[in-house]
């Protein structure tokens, strides 16, 4: 599993299968499993929810209903699919047939035992419900590179994962935060790479499913400190400099330089909130041959410079917070358009070092 002290001032360049970008996107991201819910509902029901930003889970234990993100159509679930919102966005879950417009929202209540129910009478449709929670402080910026939605159906090894995260997170077992946090890992890889090509929005995932472009890919996560240029990158993909540009562009939803740029800062980060490295170590980790070199783009990009971000990080007690929306001066992590990704994409160069 990839760790940041895993990032090398020589890493091999020439071994793109030696990386997996998104488990390395994932493990940044550090889940926790704050709750988990089994809801069942009967007759005519709507639940709508607003809180954007907070990741949240389903699968359908019985029965159908609908779902549907604002600005979208209504998608059809049934027992055995599961759903991933990685940042939620505002939406509304309903019975097939939807009360009328004018019907408040329904709001589940807890059962003796335990259970939670929307409605009167049996229960047509049963759910497990949950949120995560990104302890890392640019997870913004992270989430940025995975699907707005994403929707598996029928895959039982989902289900079977989704279930024990459900049972670790209601459960106070030793070491629970620990079990949760790897299930939730393995849960979201498991999900994404069922998307596969499949991926209904651009990003890292439909990027990966790409052989040329997951070649691209892992030789910027292998080696985030080589000197980088998109004609080196189509080389290596054996494309041309125009047709890997394009593609890469199309797929991932930004240009290889941003991509690059923004992953080498999502590294800085993480780098510069560990006490053993100095700025001028975090920079030769990230491609950078000098520390003022690298100190300019990331004030550049962060808002802040590396040192002050990193006595900024020191001063957050609460795991999770998100440094760049509680730090006066820093820029906040980019927020994504509906069907698209979108990075920071300030005007700093995205190869300081690699023409």
């Amino acid at each position: 599993m990839f760790r940041p002290h895993d990032i090398s001032e020589s890493p091999d360049v020439n071994d793109p299968a030696a990386v997996d970008p998104l488990t390395e996107v994932v493990t940044l991201l550090r889940p926790g499993a704050p709750f988990a819910k089994v809801v069942g509902a009967a007759g005519r029901w709507r639940v709508r929810r607003e809180d954007a930003g907070r990741p949240s889970y389903r699968v359908v234990l019985e029965g159908s209903c609908l779902l549907t993100l604002d600005g979208e159509a209504p998608i059809t679930l049934h027992a055995g699919d599961f759903v991933l919102i990685p940042a939620t966005y505002h939406h509304t879950t309903t019975s097939l047939e939807p009360p009328p417009p004018h019907v408040a929202t329904s709001w589940p209540a807890i059962q003796p035992d335990g259970a939670f129910k929307i409605g009167e009478g049996p229960a047509t449709v049963r759910m497990l419900i949950g949120c995560c929670d990104f302890g890392s402080p640019d997870a913004a910026l992270l989430v940025s590179l995975l699907p707005r939605l994403v929707l598996v159906r029928g895959e039982a090894r989902l289900a079977a994962l989704v279930q024990l995260v459900g049972d670790e997170a209601r459960a106070q077992r030793p070491a629970r935060d620990l079990v949760v946090e790897r299930l939730l890992e393995v849960m979201l890889i498991e999900a994404l790479r069922a998307t596969g090509g499949s991926a209904p929005t651009a990003g890292l995932v439909r990027g990966l499913a790409d052989e040329r472009l997951a070649v691209a890919l892992r030789l910027m996560h292998q080696a985030p400190s080589h000197a980088w240029s998109v004609a080196e990158l189509a080389k290596r993909t054996a494309l041309s400099r125009s047709v890997f540009f394009e593609r890469f562009k199309s797929a991932v939803g930004v240009t290889p330089m941003d991509y690059l740029l923004n992953w080498r800062m999502a590294l800085a980060k993480t780098l510069l909130r560990r006490d053993a490295l100095s700025v001028a170590q975090v920079a030769a980790r990230v491609g950078y041959r000098s520390a003022a070199t690298f100190s300019m783009a990331f004030t550049r990009h962060a808002g802040l410079s590396p040192g002050r971000y990193a006595r900024a990080s020191e001063a957050i007690a609460e795991p999770g917070t998100d440094l760049d929306a509680t730090r006066p001066g820093l820029v906040a992590a980019p927020q994504r358009q509906p069907n698209s990704l979108r990075f920071q994409t300030k005007s700093v160069s995205s190869r300081p070092e690699s023409a």
